[in-house]
């Protein structure tokens, strides 16, 4: 996406207020341009026969077709489109539902303003970014599944600490400021993380992460 194109957003959420108060929040970043928002998951997909958007906030628990529902249904017909899970809830089958849905990023809903719109922002780009709230049930559930496995997968010092970070939920531009790297090692870095743990994207990264106590 070029840098001046603006992001093209649909709000899912069955509260009014909370809607409304998304669309207010953001109108002080022009880059994000909402397209619609929607009490159902059946409206919402019944809008992207007319029109696709780039990202869409999928609340998680609307009537009827729920948000986990709804996100498996968009991911497999619109590939292209990033959905963010939005939740109140830190409940584990939610959340691990959630992480097998097809999703790009999960979220409570207590998210700054400004973080939601930078996490838009880096979903839109391509990345997948997990609450470290979020995270610590995925641990927990491990924990409690299965003794840890050892396993170091000839992980680097430098990825272990990058492998850390992307566990707590943050963006390769975060990894990088914290590092003191330019984003693109820190990019390099996740990729030869994924890589030599065999997984594709940063969930299962950090899944397999607690798994195999790295």
């Amino acid at each position: 996406m070029e840098n001046d194109k603006k992001i093209s957003l649909y709000i899912v959420e069955d509260y009014l207020l909370t809607r409304v108060t998304y669309k207010q929040a953001m109108k002080d970043y022009p880059e994000i341009d909402i397209k619609g928002d929607f009490e159902t998951a059946e409206e919402c997909i019944d809008a992207l026969e007319k029109q696709l958007v780039d990202v869409i906030l999928m609340d998680l628990g609307l009537p009827y077709m729920t948000g986990i529902e709804a996100t498996k249904i968009i991911h497999r017909k619109y590939p292209d489109i990033k959905i963010i899970i939005l939740t109140s809830h830190e409940n584990d089958d939610e959340v691990l539902s959630s992480l097998a849905s097809g999703a790009n990023a999960y979220a409570l809903k207590d998210i700054e303003t400004k973080k939601l719109v930078n996490l838009i922002r880096t979903v839109n780009e391509g990345s997948i970014w997990i609450d470290p709230r979020i995270t610590k049930v995925v641990q927990k559930t491990f924990y409690k599944a299965e003794p840890k496995e050892k396993e170091d997968f000839n992980l680097t010092q430098r990825e272990k600490e990058v492998l850390d970070l992307l566990v707590q939920g943050f963006s390769n531009t975060e990894i990088a400021d914290r590092l003191i790297v330019s984003p693109n090692t820190a990019k390099a870095h996740v990729c030869n993380i994924l890589d030599k743990l065999s997984v594709t994207d940063r969930v299962q990264a950090a899944v397999k992460a607690t798994r195999y106590d790295l």
